[in-house]
Formats: C-alpha cells, sequence, structure tokens
C-alpha cells in the first residue's frame, strides 16, 4: 500500500471510542486524541513516529533533508516502512545548537507540511517551540504542536494549540539547548522530571487544551546525564502514573553510543532498535529508522506481551 492509499491513522480513546473530527477533510480532523497502550492490543509497545529533519544541523542527519522535496520523500519513506506518523522539525535541539528565528523555521518547514499533507493522511506533528510557527504549521497540515520546552519558551504556543483544539506533546528539558547537558543535577531524577511534567500538563490544560490532547515526554538527552536518562527508562513506568501517554526519543542519542562506543550518530540505528524494544512504558516513539524500530517492537511484543502497556 503506498503512502497516499494509506487509511487515516484512527487515534482511538483508551476506551475505545472513535474520533469525532473537527471538520472533515481538514488537517485538524487527522487528530483527535492521544492514546495510551494497554496490554493485548495491536502496537502494544508503541507506535511509531517518523522524524523528518529539514535542517543544516541535526545531530543525526544534518542537511540530508534541508531541500523540501528530499524532505517529502523522506517521510513519505518512513510511512512506507512502518511510522504512523510523522513529526518535522526545522531548528535543531542538538546541545549546543543554535537558535533560529521564526522567518528561517517557517521557510524550512512549511514546504515540508504541505508537500506531505497533499501525500498522506497521517497524522503530522510540529516540532517547534514557537507559537507563530506552530499557528502557521497546524494551518497547513499538522495537527499536534511537539514543544521540547513545554511552553517555557513561548507560553503563547499553548493558546494557539487550544484554539486549533490541536494535540501537544510536552517534554522536560533542565535549560535550553545550547547550556543543558553543561552540568545537569537533579535531587531524584523521576520524581524531578514527574513534577515538572506534571505541572506542565497543568498548564497546558488551563490554557484550555483538553487533558486527551496531551502527551508528555522525559525529554531523554536533554539535560540528563547517562545515568539520569537509564534511571528514567527503567523506571518510565513510574511517569505514567500521572495519566498521558508518553512519547519517547531515544533515536541515535548520544547516551546510546556511549554504551557501545558508537560516535556516529547516523550509525546508531542499532542501539536504537534494541533499547526501544526493551523500554516498557511508552506509548509513541520518535525514530529515524522505521523499519527497524518496527521490527525490534514485533519481536519484543512477541516475546513479552504481558510487559506491553497498549494502544
Amino acid at each position: 500500500m503506498s503512502p497516499r492509499e494509506r487509511p487515516p491513522v484512527d487515534l482511538r480513546s483508551a476506551d475505545g471510542a472513535p474520533p469525532t473530527p473537527d471538520s472533515p477533510g481538514t488537517a485538524r480532523s487527522r487528530f483527535e486524541r492521544f492514546q495510551r497502550c494497554s496490554p493485548g492490543h495491536p502496537g502494544a509497545l508503541g507506535r511509531i513516529v517518523g522524524i523528518v529533519n529539514a535542517t543544516p544541523d541535526s545531530f543525526s542527519d544534518g542537511g540530508r533533508f534541508l531541500d523540501a522535496k528530499r524532505a517529502v520523500e523522506q517521510g513519505l519513506k518512513l510511512l512506507a516502512e512502518g511510522a504512523e506518523m510523522l513529526d518535522v522539525g526545522g531548528e535543531s535541539t542538538r546541545p549546543g545548537a543554535r537558535p533560529v528565528s521564526e522567518r528561517e523555521e517557517l521557510e524550512r518547514v512549511l514546504p515540508v507540511l504541505t508537500g506531505l499533507a497533499a501525500e498522506t493522511s497521517a497524522p503530522l506533528w510540529i516540532d517547534t517551540t514557537k507559537s507563530g510557527v506552530a499557528r502557521e504549521a497546524l494551518a497547513a497540515g499538522a495537527s499536534v504542536v511537539n514543544d521540547v520546552s513545554a511552553a517555557r519558551f513561548d507560553p503563547a504556543i499553548l493558546t494557539v494549540a487550544a484554539e486549533a483544539r490541536a494535540g501537544v506533546v510536552l517534554m522536560h528539558m533542565q535549560g535550553e539547548p545550547r547550556t543543558m547537558q553543561a552540568r545537569p543535577v537533579y535531587d531524584d531524577v523521576v520524581r524531578d522530571v514527574a513534577a515538572s511534567l506534571e505541572e506542565s500538563a497543568r498548564r497546558a490544560q488551563d490554557a484550555g487544551i483538553d487533558p486527551e490532547r496531551i502527551a508528555i515526554d522525559p525529554g531523554i538527552g536533554f539535560g540528563k546525564t547517562l545515568e539520569h536518562n537509564l534511571t528514567l527508562l527503567r523506571e518510565l513506568q513510574e511517569l505514567r502514573r500521572l495519566g498521558y501517554p508518553i512519547v519517547l526519543g531515544l533515536s541515535r542519542k548520544s547516551f546510546l553510543g556511549a554504551l557501545t562506543g558508537c560516535d556516529e550518530a547516523a550509525e546508531r540505528d542499532l542501539e536504537t532498535a534494541v533499547a526501544t524494544g526493551l523500554v516498557r512504558g511508552a506509548d509513541y516513539h520518535r525514530v529515524h529508522d522505521a523499519s527497524g524500530v518496527r521490527r525490534a517492537l514485533a519481536v519484543a511484543e512477541s516475546l513479552d506481551p504481558r510487559e506491553a502497556p497498549t494502544c
């Protein structure tokens, strides 16, 4: 089945209720609510979100998909290989990354979003911390705002998402990209991250966002040491107590390289697949290699279905 022929992804609630489109045929009709995973359903170990970086300086594939046509092709390839949705970003958030202007970010992401929206009905996410970028991206076809700052950098992004009835992913990050890995310190990393995410979700609801349109992300590699990352992954089920679906981004991260000695980010797809298959508690996996992760999850689910959370 080609990406154009793929049926819309049915993001059903935990009780199985079908989504009610805001307006059939519009971008927002592609997304209704996030799902938490529960044992015994297909995709019990989480859904795959393909990463499309329209940036010149991404840590893993910087510059490869800066051209909009190539970025669209990459997105469609990820869908064909097993991703159910795509996350498009136009500003690198790697450690030490320089910020870009709103105009520059829009020039990078809008052609990609409009191109993808014309080719697939799969949900599209916009990875941004800027309310202006979020507003234009939602109008261009995105239906989820993925904010690595959890709206700390630009609180108006929550209002934009609420008005569009979009989903939001709120990620934990200590500090900001340029300095976050300088010296991250926590009293108790799991409790501290959980408390921060709970507060972020409360602010989102105060801004008018339906709780069923909120997901959280512990921010692996964002202001965390190797041990912080490993502790969060081992105890990810603790974050599920907050009651929100969990998005996880392990793909090609430096902590994986630290464990195996692989210095090249683009060569860490094997580590990514292994880690993703072992982790329990995530509902969505943001990845660069959809095929490898899809296969890893299929094997992991078959070997240990009892441990699965589900959709």
